[in-house]
């Protein structure tokens, strides 16, 4: 068999849901030009209904391109939206729509050290006119001193922490370790360089949980190797699976087989584990260039990895972004193994945010960025159309952890779980994550699909809205379309749901128009869960 030979396998397939990481919060606005410190505003251009593409038609190789010139205009563009003479940008993406409008995401240095909190995206028009500026925090970024007057903490760097309210300088450590569950931490603490306050902590590792298997026959890409065969698919940018052999770092081995039929569909064989990641990896990326026109998770057409059989009856899996991989714990009984469309497209998707809008974790932003991976990695279960685990709105609906058989979140109406948010409220921000992600996931629904009784792929629904409100859906297609664009285009690290609300009203603009339903539909969705 020649090399890239795609073949039917049977797999033993598991879901997973709930992934965790620490973050931070604060207001994004969105400024206008030549006045780029002030208020959030949504500027509607005029449209009809038609719908836009929602594909980026830049390929990876045009994408490099465009970074490169952005860089070298970045002088000029400080000095357009008005930085300040310390201030330097540093170009992290470009997006180019269809219509010629480029979306160019900045990180930025004050006196060569980093901002954090500091991103932004500039808008400009086809021909190079700025439209608008999209800031994670509008406050000027300036310090009376870059010199501590506290100890610089061994290996620690300095930066500026601009996460929330006035910027300081600060000094950013990284604490690696082990959390209570097993799972690796590498924790992010910014401390105040003139008093050694702790201005903020996050965990680094986004993780996930489950116990159960299913089984189904997937299709697999593979790579012909000397007499036998290896899981590198080199129709997805050379993604690899390993077999971590229940250690706990490293990549392990790369899986391997003789005859190209891989795994028997169950916990006990060893090779079924990595046949789920790496099928579960292919359907996401094959739904990001179908569905995102994405090439991959950082857009660069390059894959991540995976690693399985992580660590003695682990009942997790985490995405960890310093190793761009996904991996995989076997679970409590380690033939249970935690890949599958669910856990693939959500862990993957994690990836995706960190590299655009780089949503912090904790707080409505962490919330969002819970519900981002949730939201595409539902989509994935969609896309694949897999007869053993159709497409619905639950997560981990195909495991047990709660012992009864439910599902651990429900998008229709988030509640259902015992402790997720159906609505916004004020302190909605202070709920762990997984639960302040439930405004969003039911924002999805109802724009998807609409408020509500009704039955989809043989499962019921019935979605409330906050006002008694009745939402018709405008379908789950373009409804990913407009969250991811306004994931990448216009959210920042600092978005919160007042402009998540935002940023998606751009989003549907620049898609199918002011005047047009789909917006129409998006005002009324987040009506639909009180973010007004």
């Amino acid at each position: 068999m020649t090399p890239h030979m795609n073949t039917r396998r049977a797999a033993a397939l598991a879901a997973v849901a709930a992934m965790v990481v620490v973050g931070v919060q604060s207001g994004a606005a969105t400024a206008a030009p030549g006045n780029a410190r002030d208020g959030a505003s949504v500027t509607r251009t005029s449209g009809t209904s038609g719908a836009r593409t929602a594909i980026d038609p830049n390929t990876a190789s045009e994408r490099t391109a465009e970074i490169k010139s952005a860089q070298s205009d970045a002088s000029s563009t400080a000095d357009a939206i008005g930085l300040g003479s310390q201030e330097k940008l540093i170009v992290r993406d470009v997006i180019k729509d269809a219509d010629g409008t480029v979306h160019t995401r900045y990180e930025r240095t004050y006196a060569g050290l980093p901002v954090l909190g500091g991103d932004l995206v500039t808008h400009t028009t086809g021909s190079g006119k700025l439209k608008s500026v999209t800031k994670a925090n509008t406050a000027r970024i300036t310090v009376s001193s870059t010199t501590p007057k506290t100890k610089t903490a061994a290996g620690a760097r300095k930066v500026i922490w601009a996460g929330s309210g006035k910027p300081v300088l600060a000094f950013e450590t990284v604490r690696t370790g082990v959390q209570k569950d097993g799972t690796p931490s590498r924790r992010h603490v910014i401390t105040d360089a003139a008093t050694g306050r702790t201005l903020h902590s996050y965990e680094a590792i986004e993780t996930g949980v489950g116990n159960s298997q299913y089984s189904g026959k997937v299709t697999l890409s593979t790579t012909a190797s000397g007499s036998g065969f290896e899981l590198t698919d080199g129709d997805r940018g050379g993604h690899k699976t390993y077999d971590l052999n229940q250690g706990e770092s490293g990549t392990g081995a790369l899986v391997t087989d003789d005859d190209d039929t891989w795994g028997d569909g169950t916990g006990g064989d060893r090779q079924t584990a990595a046949v789920d990641a790496h099928y579960g990896a292919a359907m996401t990326w094959d739904f990001y260039k179908s569905a995102l026109g994405r090439s991959g998770i950082a857009g660069d057409g390059k894959a991540a990895y995976s690693r399985v059989h992580y660590g003695n009856a682990y009942v997790n899996a985490f995405w960890d972004d310093s190793c761009f991989c996904m991996t995989y714990g076997d679970g409590a009984d380690n033939k249970s193994a935690l890949t599958s469309l669910d856990v693939a497209g959500h862990e993957m998707s994690h990836g995706l945010t960190a590299a655009t809008a780089n949503l912090d974790y904790a707080g409505e932003s962490g919330g969002l960025n819970e519900a981002t991976s949730d939201i595409l990695g539902t989509s994935v279960e969609f896309f694949a159309d897999s007869g053993s685990d159709v497409g619905d709105y639950l997560i981990g609906e195909k495991i047990d952890i709660n012992g009864d058989g439910t599902p651990l979140r429900y998008m229709d109406k988030p509640s259902k779980d015992g402790g997720s948010a159906d609505y916004w409220s004020a302190g909605v921000g202070d709920l762990d994550v997984h639960y302040s992600s439930g405004v969003a996931n039911h924002f999805f629904y109802l724009l998807s699909e609409g408020s509500g009784p009704k039955t989809i792929n043989g499962v019921d629904y019935d979605s409330p809205t906050a006002d008694g409100s009745t939402v018709t859906g405008i379908g789950r297609d373009k409804a990913v379309q407009i969250w991811y664009k306004a994931l990448s285009a216009y959210m920042t690290s600092s978005t919160d749901y007042a402009a998540a609300r935002t940023a998606t009203e751009k989003a549907a603009t620049d898609l199918y128009g002011a005047d047009s339903p789909e917006l129409a539909a998006v005002d009324a969705a987040w009506s639909g869960v009180n973010v007004k």
